[in-house]
């Protein structure tokens, strides 16, 4: 149950950041491959819905697991 709460928070943690556009969190190292592919703005979008894709994993294993 810990570990799917936690992983709810991951998603909604990048949701967050995405939709802030936070600087810190678009220029990390891991996210510049994805704003050199899709731009900025897609790299948002992208982050927002791998946000929602982690909460419902979290989900998921709340429920079931």
């Amino acid at each position: 149950m810990l570990s799917g709460m936690f992983i709810i928070f991951a998603g909604i943690f990048s949701i967050f950041c995405a939709y802030k556009d936070y600087d810190w969190f678009m220029n990390n190292y891991r996210a510049r491959p994805f704003v050199k592919l899709f731009g900025r703005d897609g790299a948002r979008r992208f982050y927002i819905g791998l946000g929602i894709f982690i909460i419902v994993c979290g989900l998921a294993l709340t429920v079931y697991g």
